[in-house]
């Protein structure tokens, strides 16, 4: 989920930061997207209005030397 998707679901920052016990400064920090398990949790506080977004990362090809 986008970060500024959850702050408009919980209003500001100030109110998302303390619905998850953070300081509105630990918000300000965060990328485009929600750290992977403060998605999940916001995900669970909304009963599931926002979702997480799972990052699928691929593993790397194994390399065959002859």
């Amino acid at each position: 989920m986008k970060t500024k998707e959850a702050i408009t679901y919980f209003g500001n920052k100030t109110s998302l930061a303390k619905a998850l016990e953070l300081t509105k400064s630990a918000i300000s920090q965060w990328p485009e997207e929600v750290p992977e398990l403060r998605a999940y949790q916001i995900e669970r506080l909304t009963h599931g209005a926002l979702k997480a977004n799972p990052i699928v990362i691929d593993k790397p090809k194994s390399v065959n030397v002859a």
